[in-house]
């Protein structure tokens, strides 16, 4: 199985932007593992500007771009070397890939883009992804990684997407409000009803919400491609995930996995 896996800011940071060491050892193990036993794996992951906040101990997240950028030139590379450190004891190698909006709009740049990203995975390598925020000034045409990680589910054919978050799934209400809300595990159709589930923003640390989630549900569905949405507390569920078991919101495509 071709699986592409998006991790956000608030799964893989404390508040202070410094990287929660626990979830991204186990998240690394669980992926090795998971390639280990033959799924190509491809990883989409913020957490560059967090991690560039912690690291020049800033006392927030930046609101203008030119400091934004600058985290995330400091933060990418804080990103990227504890990756490679963490698959290196799993002896995978790692490949950083960054992209901007022209990289994916522009007919010529986005099949280099696919062909690039067909040979690493032909090459056995595990590609991760994220936003070039160095130097985009406007976002991935989408504005978060939850659509990044659409645009490469579709791109590669990739079989399941998975979101990891900090919410379990798409709720009939907001849990936080409503003590009758109830957890949708599967979703076969993106209607009119269950966007209208979709709440705002998430955490003051991320910039997606169950809105961007939705779209990158409709965009993979479209393309025969499942998606969850789940927890990332514990990447071990990922496991569970690909076995098919009902973990969190599976919205169905086309093919049968």
């Amino acid at each position: 199985m071709r699986i592409v896996v998006k991790v956000g800011t608030s799964t893989l940071t404390y508040a202070s932007g410094r990287m929660n060491i626990r979830h991204v050892e186990e998240l690394c193990k669980v992926l090795a593992d998971l390639k280990n036993a033959g799924h190509e794996i491809i990883l989409v992951s913020s957490g560059a500007i967090a991690m560039g906040v912690g690291k020049l101990n800033l006392p927030g997240r930046p609101a203008d771009i030119p400091s934004k950028q600058a985290a995330a030139a400091v933060g990418q590379c804080e990103l990227i070397n504890i990756y490679d450190r963490q698959f290196s004891q799993y002896s995978h190698t790692v490949a950083q890939v960054l992209l901007s909006a022209d990289d994916v709009n522009d007919p010529e740049r986005r099949v280099n883009f696919e062909n690039t990203m067909h040979r690493l995975l032909e090459m056995g390598a595990l590609p991760i992804i994220n936003e070039n925020d160095t130097v985009a000034t406007a976002e991935i045409t989408v504005g978060d990684n939850d659509t990044l990680g659409a645009i490469v589910a579709s791109t590669v054919e990739a079989d399941l997407l998975v979101l990891f978050s900090d919410i379990e799934g798409l709720y009939t209400a907001d849990p936080h409000k409503d003590p009758n809300a109830r957890l949708l595990h599967t979703v076969t159709e993106i209607t009119p009803e269950i966007e209208a589930l979709a709440g705002g923003a998430g955490t003051a640390r991320g910039t997606g919400g169950m809105i961007t989630k939705l779209r990158a549900a409709k965009t993979v569905m479209a393309k025969g491609c499942d998606m969850v949405i789940t927890n990332g507390e514990h990447p071990a569920v990922l496991y569970r995930i690909v076995d098919g078991e009902p973990v969190g919101t599976r919205f169905t495509g086309r093919k049968n996995i």
